[in-house]
């Protein structure tokens, strides 16, 4: 009797449970083509965040080069809309510039409510 009550309590648990937070973005926007190593300042392209949690205040978006995860390409730090779009523009960023070849950038969005984090979300992309 034991284990089908625990089989129970799992199906009840995972149907309530709440879907993750995604991030997604559909290409890199209006940024000048950069081959160099020297990136330039840009506006962000538009984000849709689906699944945020209640209670957040705020969300962090920053971009990391997976290739030379090291250099800082900043990012911003915003409000929410409520229907979790991030238009193109709102903030800016070192746009992806690899010296050579195709390297993947990976955006991450973090949901906080003051300093704690509710959840984190990811979206990569090759460039160029």
């Amino acid at each position: 009797m034991k284990p089908i009550t625990l089989a129970a309590a799992l199906i009840l648990a995972a149907g309530t449970a709440h879907a993750e937070m995604q991030l997604s973005f559909k290409g890199w926007g209006n940024i000048p083509s950069c081959t160099t190593g020297k990136p330039n300042t840009v506006g962000n392209p538009a984000f849709t965040l689906k699944g945020i949690p209640a209670g957040t205040t705020q969300v962090q978006i920053r971009l990391k080069d997976l290739d030379v995860p090291g250099y800082n390409h900043g990012g911003g730090k915003l409000k929410m809309t409520a229907d979790g779009t991030i238009p193109a523009g709102t903030f800016k960023y070192k746009s992806p510039c690899p010296p050579s070849g195709v390297h993947t950038y990976e955006w991450t969005a973090t949901a906080k409510k003051g300093n704690k984090t509710l959840a984190t979300a990811k979206a990569a992309r090759k460039y160029p």
